[in-house]
Formats: structure tokens, sequence, C-alpha cells
């Protein structure tokens, strides 16, 4: 039987299809480039074939190595599932969420006492890292995404539909320079999320004026963040309908009365064989039948 190239060099053939540089790859590693150059190298010279095209943006996947990404993945996954099951007594019900901060503070944890009470057996690990979807199997089991749309190669659930909301300090609807129309926010800053970075020109589209330019936009990867500048009076957030409700927060306002749909949604994200996970699969059906 032929020997299987070294596990270290799949590892390293995954991290660079997922980042699409040697340079970021052999950093989330912790290696020298020519020693990650060097796995990619040896797993290709077992195959057979080149798995990347080489240019000076980077490195694109040839078909060969989409196929290759594609069935090793799930294959390493399920390798590191086994090993974890082994070697802690509890690993088969340990779950790695990841989880904007927003919706952690505001949905998720207030529910998660009854969570507890129903599997106590159940413990969750929280990430709070962007880019979840892309780092999934690879220390997080789960995400909650902030997403348009999700990779059809990944299993998703949506969890919510929502507005847009302009969220601003209860100060600019008091005073002299009270703001009453859409126009007005020509002299404002608008606050964007990382994760939602369409949000306000969606909105204007919505409304009717897609001419609308604020005095500037400033992004923020922090929900709770945003909710406090614009409590200060920093600028105007444009985020969802909930984001406002559950901040319970006086100082804050919603500006204008349009009712704009969100592109944007919450949703439950694995790869799909990880619904097969005991831990995943119960918090994917306690989460979906809590409707958090």
């Amino acid at each position: 039987m032929p020997r299987l190239p070294p596990l270290s060099s799949m590892e390293a053939f995954l991290e660079v299809a997922r980042h699409g540089t040697v340079k970021a790859a052999a950093s989330e590693l912790g290696l020298s480039m020519p020693a990650l150059s060097r796995r990619i190298q040896t797993l290709e010279h077992a195959v057979g074939r080149p798995l990347f095209n080489r240019h000076h943006h980077g490195l694109k996947l040839t078909e060969t190595g989409r196929e290759l990404q594609d069935q090793l993945s799930p294959i390493l996954d399920e390798l590191r599932a086994a090993i974890a099951r082994v070697g802690s007594p509890d690993a088969s019900l340990r779950l790695h969420l990841n989880v904007l901060p927003l919706f952690a503070q505001q949905r998720l944890f207030p529910r998660l006492p009854e969570l507890r009470r129903e599997h106590p057996e159940l413990h969750i690990d929280i990430d709070t890292m962007s880019h979840a979807e892309a780092r999934l199997g690879d220390g997080i089991d789960v995400a909650i995404a902030l997403a348009r749309s999700i990779d059809p190669a990944l299993y998703a659930a949506r969890l919510d539909q929502d507005k847009v909301f302009p969220i601003a300090s209860r100060t600019l609807t008091d005073g002299d320079r009270v703001i009453a129309v859409p126009e007005q926010l020509q002299r404002l800053t608008i606050l964007l999320h990382r994760e939602m970075p369409e949000t306000f020109s969606e909105w204007k589209k919505a409304i009717g004026m897609p001419y609308l330019e604020p005095a500037g936009i400033d992004f923020f990867d922090s929900g709770p963040l945003m909710l406090e500048a614009a409590a200060q009076g920093i600028g105007v957030a444009f985020m969802h309908g909930h984001h406002f409700d559950d901040a319970h927060d006086p100082r804050l306002v919603r500006l204008f009365d349009f009712d704009v749909d969100s592109p944007y949604s919450y949703w439950f994200v694995c790869r799909p064989r990880a619904l097969r996970q005991p831990a995943v699969k119960l918090f994917h059906d306690w989460l979906l039948a809590a409707r958090i």
C-alpha cells in the first residue's frame, strides 16, 4: 500500500487554500514561508500534479487542488474530532462557537441559562473573531454569522429577517438643529459594521434617495461599541431593528419612519459533516427551536 504524505503537508495545503497566500498561511501555522512551501511541494509530489497556479497576486487552486480540498477538509475534521473524543471525556459535548459580540450580548446569553438547565453536559467555548466561516473546522465548530448569503458548500440556517434602522443620539432630535429628514444625514457621519458594509447604501436606495452622501463613514467591528458611539453623538448607526429594541438605551432614538428590509441576516453556519457531532447537533436543534 502506498505511504500517505505527512499530515503536516495536508494541513499546510488546506491553510494555503483557505488564505490564498503562503505568507498568511505561514503566519497562521507559525512557520517560515520556505518551510510551508516545502510542505506544499511534498504533497504535490505525492499527488503527482500541481495543486496551485502561482501568480504575483498569490496562489489559485488548480482543478486538482480544488478537488483535493473538498475531499481532504472533511476527512481532517473527522480526524480532529476522533482525537478530541479519545483525549477528553467530555469532548463530544464541547462546542467551539463563533458569535458576534452584540448577538451574544442581546440574544444568546440571556437564553443560555435555559440551555444549561436542559443540557448541563454541554460546554461552550466562545470565539468573537471575524471571518468565522473561513475558520470552520479549524478550531471553530459552529458560527452565528451576519451575512447576505452563505457559501453553498456550508450548512446554513437563517435565524432572522430584520429591518434597517438609523439609530442616533436622542440629542439629535432635540434642540435647534433637529434631524427630521434624510437629507440632513449629509452633514453627519454614518457608522457601519464591517459585517454589514452595504447597509446604508441599500437603505438610501430603498427610500428613493441613492444620491445621499454623508459627511463621512466610520466602520466598526463591534456592535456594542457602535451603539455607544451613536449614543454619544459620534454618528448615526445603521443597524437592525432588534439591535435598537434590545439595547433598551434611553439615550438612543430611531430616526425617520421608513420600513426597509435589511439585506443581511444572522445565520447558523457549520460544515455539513459537523452536524454529526453530538454537541453541534444539540446546539443547532436547541437554537432553532428557541427561535433566538
